[in-house]
């Protein structure tokens, strides 16, 4: 008897989720990329070659697209890319804090330290190490990219997000290892406006902590207990790169 292979048969028992976008040539990314910047699936090498009749694919892609991992040197020069990452460093104990009744309410929503108390209050202290996600219910909004950055009829942007207070008091009380949400930016939009920076992301990179962008199917994940697995391509110099992640879960 093996015990890894009795392991993973307990494993799958337990309700398995994916938390990330599929992505296809249509999907949404940030308006400061060039357009032409996503070219997922051409053909390179075709059916009918007489050399190996098979089928071969080139995928051309922003690191920062669809569900994605960020790496601190996306904003802080010159500090760690994608290569400084191991497979122990992308497994974490899984925190799911809902504000999704707050976000119905006021559409700039910026959760707050009292919010992550309250979490605790319920579901015990946010443990060391963890992945902490935030749940706003965006992610319906994909892949409507006017949607999902709130646009108004000016160009103003409106979502809900993290607050600097929060992001502080996960990692430097709790020392969580990263953070998720299923907007674009960490920042709730009135935070950055008030910042005139991406502040909450700055910081959170600048910790040399990671985060995990547009994730979704979060309210199908116990708020506690469970873990989620962040996997992405090996490709070294890596600012950020597109993420499949998924959740096991009670």
């Amino acid at each position: 008897m093996y015990q890894l292979w009795e392991a993973l048969k307990e494993a799958k028992k337990y309700k398995w989720v994916e938390l990330s976008h599929s992505l296809n040539n249509t999907s949404p990314y940030w308006g400061g990329i060039p357009e032409g910047a996503v070219e997922l699936g051409a053909t390179c090498f075709d059916w009918g070659n007489e050399m190996l009749d098979c089928l071969i694919q080139t995928f051309k892609f922003p690191g920062q697209f669809g569900t994605h991992i960020d790496f601190p040197g996306h904003f802080i020069k010159g500090r760690e890319l994608s290569e400084k990452y191991g497979v122990k460093d992308l497994i974490f104990p899984l925190c799911v804090v809902d504000i999704t009744e707050k976000v119905k309410k006021d559409v700039h929503y910026a959760v707050t330290v009292e919010d992550i108390k309250a979490y605790e209050e319920k579901y015990g202290p946010i443990p060391e190490g963890a992945f902490v996600a935030l749940y706003t219910g965006w992610s319906e909004k994909w892949p409507d990219m006017d949607a999902l950055s709130g646009t108004d009829a000016e160009g103003g942007e409106h979502f809900p997000g993290w607050s600097m207070e929060a992001l502080k008091y996960i990692y430097e009380e709790r020392n969580a290892a990263a953070n998720g949400h299923e907007t674009l930016d960490t920042d709730a939009s009135q935070v950055a406006a008030a910042a005139g920076d991406l502040a909450c992301e700055r910081y959170v990179l600048d910790k040399g902590k990671l985060q995990v962008e547009v994730l979704c199917n979060l309210d199908k994940v116990a708020p506690a207990g469970a873990v989620i697995i962040v996997s992405y391509p090996r490709l070294e110099g890596a600012t950020g790169l597109p993420a499949r992640v998924w959740a096991i879960t009670e």
